[in-house]
């Protein structure tokens, strides 16, 4: 049997966009702005540039650039209306399927894996009983600070 080292790379393309796609989903299912091709594309890309990258011995500046590149996506989808921000959450998981796909082009599979198990984790953890105590964020809106007009009570 020959080396076929395109098959590897055929997988590797593949499993990163099954990765992505498994992100996607969880977001796409919470009603999210960027879904399952988003992420899929986020991640096939990262992987694929990767790819292309290991082959020519220059991996340190295209991961570089596939930071920066999705950074800058992500920046986009970023927005404040009325004094609140959004897209923060979708962008930081943008940023992080980017680094899924880019791992697996890599060979470091165990790393992906684990990035992607633990991105699931963290966009599930606001559903956790309990999480109003912990989170800073969810006191916020319960019991809003008050404003110029409402005084503090004493």
């Amino acid at each position: 049997m020959t080396d076929m080292p395109w098959l590897t790379d055929i997988g590797r393309i593949l499993l990163s966009a099954l990765l992505g796609g498994v992100i996607g989903w969880q977001r796409e299912h919470r009603g999210r702005e960027a879904g399952i091709r988003t992420y899929m594309a986020v991640a096939l890309g990262a992987c694929a540039f990767g790819l292309v990258s290991a082959s020519i011995g220059d991996q340190g500046r295209t991961s570089a650039g596939i930071v920066t590149g999705v950074g800058f996506i992500g920046a986009g989808i970023i927005l404040r209306e009325k004094g609140r921000i959004t897209g923060l959450t979708t962008a930081a998981t943008l940023w992080a399927c980017a680094s899924v796909g880019l791992s697996i082009a890599y060979g470091v599979y165990h790393s992906a894996i684990v990035t992607a198990i633990l991105l699931l984790a963290i966009l599930e953890l606001h559903r956790l009983p309990g999480w109003k105590r912990i989170s800073h964020r969810s006191r916020q809106r319960e019991d809003p600070a008050p404003t110029e007009e409402q005084p503090k009570s004493k």
